[in-house]
């Protein structure tokens, strides 16, 4: 009898178990994933896409309202866009065409993909991160450059945003193989 006992016991509790272990893959599977991007010259936006497919995420991309020319963004010419929105920090504020996202409040956690432009997420991304609340979700930042590490570009964004959980961002170079970024993606999200 006490043996009937004990393997019923034994069956509950394995029972219990599995079905912790069933409600936990739910949740994850039923968690959303998007990935908010700025890319000047397509780099930021490779790698933005790669990472969204490995997600199996959902895309936004920020967009200037006044979108930058190859000839703004020439940080050789000190009259160029970028250089006196660098040397004027009150220039940096970039009106977007669009901040609101299609059912943000769905998403648990966001990618947010920026390049580096002087140590720094480049203004337009800091301008999206500004205008939404990330109260309750994993953000998750990577950038792109030529030569420049993360900096403080991930921290300064913390800073600036409300809310939010934040996780260590990773810098890819202008060459990133996509199997490198996928890679990147899939240990994140373990």
């Amino acid at each position: 009898m006490k043996n009937v006992k004990l393997l019923k016991k034994f069956a509950a509790a394995a029972a219990a178990v599995m079905l912790a272990g069933i409600c936990a893959v739910s949740a994850s599977a039923a968690s959303k994933t998007l990935v908010v991007y700025y890319s000047a010259t397509g780099n930021t936006e490779r790698v933005a896409k790669v990472i969204a497919q490995t997600a199996g995420a959902d895309l936004f991309k920020v967009t200037p309202a006044q979108p930058y020319t190859q000839a703004d963004l020439n940080w050789n010419d000190s009259s160029s866009r970028v250089v006196r929105e660098h040397d004027d920090e009150k220039l940096r504020d970039v009106k977007l065409a669009e901040t609101s996202v299609k059912d943000w409040d769905s998403y648990d956690v966001v990618f947010v993909g920026y390049p580096i432009w002087w140590g720094i997420a480049a203004w337009p991304l800091s301008s999206f991160v500004k205008a939404c609340d990330f109260t309750g979700k994993t953000v998750i930042p990577f950038c792109t450059s030529l030569s420049s590490g993360l900096g403080e570009s991930a921290a300064l964004l913390e800073k600036a945003v409300r809310g939010g959980s934040w996780q260590k961002g990773r810098r890819f170079s202008s060459s990133v193989s996509d199997s490198e970024a996928a890679e990147w993606t899939r240990s994140v999200l373990k």
